[in-house]
């Protein structure tokens, strides 16, 4: 399926229901500053491709679980990017990578491509595709039953090929942090598979644009804490710090063209 194409304030719309799970008409003609028939031509089009679902007053999302992948690689790609470049960075040559579902761990790999020297494990097509062909990358895929929507695998086949490896990285997202510091998914076989790249590396990194806080996701595992390393495309936010552990996770804030790559807290390395 090929990604659906937005506009700024069609993808500025979509991110704000997905973070805070409704949006009102009225309340988004005032944030746009344009009229509310505006803004119900560019929800009306969200609606047409299956991403907002119209209700009483505003719009929300239109299911429990999560979006589509082809969906999902649209939104706050910038911000994805930049931290896929973050996490590049970090990883020296020679190193080996698990690295998990999800678009945000999808563009690691991108990120990736010009490293050498690297052995990677993943249970996502996406990631191999990335990376296949890439010269002095080695690339070891689980197996098991393909989600034909994801394309990737999870459960028991995934925790095999992850505990049957100890990596110097693993690299993995999640459907949402919840303010008390729970990390969640959309389903348990899911988290089982992530815990297994945790439980099976030496270094872990959080990878999680802004619109992971506050995420409503059913299955939970794992806390904000568990991370050796948080990369995000911005500041947490001021009422998740209290989830954080007094040096876990190191927080790493990627760069934007106007402020530099940063770390906040002394312990991060």
């Amino acid at each position: 399926m090929t990604p659906p194409t937005l506009d700024a304030r069609e993808r500025q719309i979509l991110e704000q229901v997905l973070r805070c799970g409704f949006a009102g008409i009225d309340d988004l003609a005032q944030r746009f500053d344009v009229t509310p028939q505006t803004i119900r031509r560019s929800v009306n089009r969200l609606c047409e491709q299956g991403l907002l679902r119209r209700v009483h007053g505003g719009v929300d999302s239109p299911r429990h679980g999560n979006l589509p992948y082809p969906r999902r690689q649209i939104l706050n790609l910038d911000a994805k990017r930049r931290i896929a470049n973050a996490v590049a960075a970090f990883i020296p040559d020679g190193a080996s990578v698990s690295i998990g579902i999800g678009t945000t761990p999808a563009q690691v790999a991108v990120a990736l491509r010009a490293h050498s020297r690297l052995r990677v494990i993943t249970n996502s097509l996406n990631v191999a595709t990335a990376l296949g062909g890439s010269p002095g990358i080695e690339v070891t895929i689980a197996g098991g039953p393909l989600r034909p929507t994801d394309l990737d695998v999870v459960g028991s086949g995934a925790v095999s090929c992850f505990s049957a490896f100890k990596t110097d990285f693993a690299v993995f997202g999640v459907g949402g942090i919840d303010r008390d510091g729970t990390l969640l998914d959309f389903d348990v076989a899911e988290v089982a598979t992530r815990q297994a790249m945790a439980d099976n590396c030496r270094t872990s990194l959080l990878v999680a644009d802004a619109s992971k806080f506050g995420r409503p996701a059913i299955a939970r595992g794992g806390r904000l804490g568990d991370a050796d390393h948080l990369f995000i495309d911005g500041p947490v936010p001021a009422d998740y710090l209290g989830a954080l552990d007094a040096d876990r996770p190191c927080v790493q804030v990627a760069a934007s063209a106007e402020t530099p790559a940063r770390q906040t807290g002394e312990t991060c390395s």
